[in-house]
């Protein structure tokens, strides 16, 4: 009897995840796709292809912002910020997560990838341009995102409480970043045959200590962290690139015709047709570039800078290089062929298990690699969550989101890869609907300051 319920209780959770899986298909390959790419579109031709001229004078947009908060004491560094805000773009969804739109998509996939983030640019300065803008003044500090200006967008009374209200509490789901959690603990688990227990409760450890310092704490720990990341990762990738530079023109010629055409089965590889490539392309981008999201609106809402513009700028230079790290991973599990073999990999071992072949202790090296990564990320996301939680309950909001996200780490980390990050992907397609409805309503309120 026992058994048979037990078997029953997994066939419900498995149906579950299956509808689950049919509704996210459904949302990124028709209505996401639809909504990133009108709206983007219209921004960007509004704004007459505004993140070219940005992504044209990096240096300048930098010399501006630094002039700018020399002469302002309140709020936080908007460098530090920056590197906040890269935190959470920046981690295992590159390194990890965007493997599953090559996998799952095939090449095609990271064409899409590429023109989502491109038009998500303008949608991105456009939240951060709005959250600076509307943000409220908390004696030494500001708070803002689209907790607030959602406030803003709405005539009517009920839509001003009840659309940020929503916001705030998907944010609060968003801000518990399970799928990395689940991913660093794996790593862990596989690699120094350590009992799961052990690594989820030193890895909550770690997250809490830094949460509870609040977006001053996680900017430093983030700007000590993420330039070696990022400098490390893109030397590691682009010297695999390199050596395979001769198949890099097949590469390409792959990704654009299976963008427009689909990709057939071939080895491992169980084809896609062009709409799963489309809605992987898409559902990536936004995931890992966190295009219309509102976490980064709220991250960046603390700055210095009494200039919305500013900002917002640095906010295009980071989805800038969120694109070129999310580019990186995919061209070296593509050129390695490994994505089409039948070889069974969990997503956190292809990159390991691709540059193995040219850099030793691999293995050791991505593992603590995973871990920083992934934290940076868990933890610019709990930061947010916890801000939403005390938005929605001012009193003990804190201390019971704290309590909410244990819980959630601890079940989650017993469940798979895919299936956490299915959750993550539908909860982040609800926030985008949100906030674009909300910037399209404030579209008058954004300039675009050459």
């Amino acid at each position: 009897m026992f058994k048979r319920a037990e078997f029953t209780d997994m066939q419900i959770i498995e149906t579950l995840f299956h509808v689950l899986n049919q509704i996210d298909e459904i949302f990124w390959g028709y209505i996401g796709f639809s909504v990133v790419f009108l709206l983007g579109g219209f921004m960007t031709w509004r704004a007459r292809f505004y993140q070219m001229h940005v992504l044209a004078s990096p240096l300048q947009v930098i010399s501006n912002l630094h002039e700018e908060t020399k002469k302002n004491d309140q709020g936080i560094n908007p460098f530090k910020l920056f590197f906040a805000s890269v935190g959470g773009m920046i981690g295992l969804g590159n390194v990890v997560a965007v493997l599953t739109s090559l996998l799952v998509g095939g090449p095609g996939a990271l064409l899409w990838l590429w023109l989502a983030s491109l038009i998500g640019m303008i949608i991105k300065y456009s939240e951060i341009y709005l959250g600076v803008t509307f943000r409220e003044d908390r004696h030494e500090t500001f708070i803002g995102g689209p907790i607030y200006y959602l406030q803003k967008a709405f005539k009517n009374p009920i839509l001003q409480k009840v659309m940020p209200a929503a916001v705030a509490i998907l944010l609060c789901i968003y801000g518990i970043e399970i799928y990395q959690f689940v991913v660093i603990v794996d790593t862990f688990t596989n690699y120094f045959h350590t009992p799961r227990v052990t690594v989820i409760a030193g890895l909550l450890v770690c997250t809490l200590f830094t949460c509870l310092g609040g977006v001053k704490r996680l900017s430093t720990i983030s700007s000590t962290l993420m330039p070696f990341f990022m400098v490390s990762y893109c030397g590691m990738t682009m010297t695999y690139i390199l050596c395979h530079y001769d198949l890099v023109p097949h590469a390409f010629t792959l990704i654009i015709t299976s963008a427009f055409t689909g990709h057939a089965a071939v080895g491992g590889f169980a084809g896609a047709g062009i709409f799963v490539a489309i809605q992987q392309g898409v559902a990536r981008a936004v995931y890992s570039g966190d295009i219309g999201i509102g976490y980064d609106s709220i991250i960046q809402s603390e700055t210095k800078s009494q200039k919305p513009q500013n900002q917002a700028q640095l906010a295009i230079l980071g989805m800038l290089l969120d694109t070129i790290i999310c580019t990186l991973t995919i061209f070296v599990v593509l050129l390695s062929g490994v994505w089409k073999t039948d070889i069974h990999l969990l997503p956190s071992q292809y990159i390991p298990h691709v540059l193995s072949e040219i850099f030793p202790y691999m293995d050791s090296f991505m593992t603590i690699f995973i871990f920083l990564a992934g934290w940076t990320t868990i933890n610019s996301y709990f930061v947010v969550g916890i801000q939403c939680a005390k938005f929605l309950f001012p009193k003990n909001g804190k201390y019971l989101y704290i309590a909410y996200a244990i819980c959630a780490f601890v079940f989650f980390s017993y469940y798979d890869q895919t299936k956490v990050l299915l959750i993550m992907s539908l909860c982040g397609g609800m926030l985008m609907t949100i906030n674009l409805i909300g910037i399209i309503k404030l579209r008058k309120h954004i300039q675009f300051l050459r």
